[in-house]
């Protein structure tokens, strides 16, 4: 109890830490209570980033600030036995396991093929969006990244979303022990940029799990991380790696660098602060709200002449 408690510490400084620091770019919007309209953030990631536990995470915090919102889960392989935690499930369409019985395709080939199915489906998937149009989706996507690189499946899904009307973010995550390995991180960081790429969202990078993090909120390691300052990156990429891979280190260094827009969040759900600035951010890059009719007052009264 007294580690986590000194994570969750860990995770309110890192926050008002990088607040401070201005390390976003978007600083996050006042307020939530907004009438709903078709808004859905896509949670991204590889395996183990903390995805699904993040979409019930966050769903608990909504409902604590009476937003209503739902989960969609496009992951066939998603093991979740809680059914009733998803209002939408790719898995009632299709399952990985049924692929893999009746085709003989192994894991990353059958989720392949059940995401190539639900983009021949996608009548299924909007007329189960159908029941939550007015409300905010939080969609759990499925952890191999091809498919937000070179194959367009999720680009297809995403297009179709907007052309439905829905106003789309994507939270990529990657989780904290990405940083115990500039090489590791550099591919997280690359991840990231792709996918940004290749999607064309408005797009936030969240790094998870940082109760388990060892840095403290004002190191200078952790802000190098957070903000990708890929000087001192690259410097260590030299340090840990052979020298004939100083070339392609600083190829990959000079790409972060030209785009400028990779940074992260840092997150944990388990505290209630952090989750609130994710979703303020989230709220932001969506313009959650800023498409509403402005209702006129109810209040009546009798003016005076007299």
């Amino acid at each position: 109890v007294s580690t986590q408690s000194t994570g969750l510490e860990r995770v309110r400084k890192f926050n008002k830490f990088i607040t401070r620091k201005k390390v976003f770019i978007l600083q996050p919007n006042e307020g939530h209570n907004k009438t709903m309209g078709r808004y859905c953030q896509l949670i991204m990631g590889p395996a183990g980033s903390g995805k699904s536990t993040y979409c019930k995470a966050i769903q608990q915090h909504c409902s604590g600030l009476k937003r209503t919102t739902h989960i969609l889960n496009l992951d066939p392989a998603n093991d979740t036995q809680d059914k009733n935690l998803f209002s939408i499930d790719i898995r009632d369409l299709i399952t990985i396991d049924d692929v893999m019985d009746e085709l003989k395709y192994g894991p990353n080939g059958g989720l392949i093929y059940c995401m190539e199915f639900l983009v021949e489906n996608l009548d299924w998937l909007r007329d189960e969006l159908g029941d939550y149009q007015d409300d905010y989706l939080i969609i759990d996507c499925p952890g191999q990244v091809e498919l937000y690189t070179h194959i367009p499946v999720m680009r297809t899904i995403t297009d179709s979303l907007k052309q439905w009307g829905y106003h789309v973010c994507s939270l990529y995550f990657i989780d904290s022990q990405f940083i115990s390995d500039p090489t590791k991180f550099i591919s997280g960081a690359l991840m990231c940029l792709s996918s940004m790429v290749h999607l064309e969202l408005p797009h936030l990078n969240i790094m998870t799990k940082m109760d388990l993090s060892s840095y403290k909120h004002d190191s200078p390691e952790l802000t190098k991380y957070l903000e990708v300052d890929t000087v001192d990156l690259l410097n260590d990429l030299n340090k840990d790696t052979p020298k004939q891979f100083k070339k392609l280190n600083s190829a990959i260094s000079t790409v972060l660098e030209e785009f400028e827009v990779v940074s992260l969040i840092p997150m944990s759900v388990y505290d209630d602060e952090s989750l609130d600035l994710v979703l303020k951010n989230a709220d932001h890059v969506l313009q959650y709200g800023e498409d509403e009719e402005p209702q006129a007052p109810d209040d009546k009264f009798d003016i005076d002449d007299t």
